[in-house]
């Protein structure tokens, strides 16, 4: 592919990010959280609404809910990675638990694949975000170009 189909986008050192977790992963998301809330407030938060709901009272930070996730929080996050809102994703998922809105948790992950936003679905890659330079940094990030795929004439 040539260096055309790609552009650059300027992350700021303030991230706009969303925190996601399932029933059987929210305590440790909140405990994460808690351990993290002083790195966390230098950010924007946002997450489905019980995840929220329960990341304001257990860490004191300001959050910005969507609707929980099987009302359509998951695919509000989703649009607003597609339309460039968020940058980063903490998702910690519950991989043995069958969820009724299954479809729109893989769309999520899909479109944050898309866009090369960076994606945690565990502590662990939890961690290493946090603790990289760029998290609280600024950061030049590569993206499609979809301009051409979006202008084709014959979809």
């Amino acid at each position: 592919m040539s260096s055309s189909q790609y552009k650059k986008i300027n992350m700021p050192e303030r991230k706009n990010i969303v925190l996601i977790a399932h029933d059987n992963k929210k305590r440790e998301l909140l405990e994460w959280a808690v351990l993290h809330a002083k790195e966390l407030a230098k950010h924007n938060l946002y997450a489905t609404g019980t995840t929220g709901k329960l990341l304001e009272r257990e860490t004191g930070l300001d959050v910005t809910c969507f609707e929980s996730g099987p009302l359509g929080g998951d695919m509000q996050a989703g649009a607003y990675i597609a339309d460039g809102k968020l940058d980063l994703v903490l998702f910690f998922w519950d991989p043995l638990a069958a969820q009724p809105h299954d479809p729109d948790v893989r769309a999520l992950l899909r479109v944050a694949v898309v866009w090369n936003v960076p994606l945690a679905c565990n502590q662990s890659s939890a961690d290493f975000l946090i603790s990289s330079p760029y998290f609280s940094g600024k950061y030049l990030k590569t993206v499609t170009d979809f301009t051409v795929y979006k202008n084709r004439k014959n979809p």
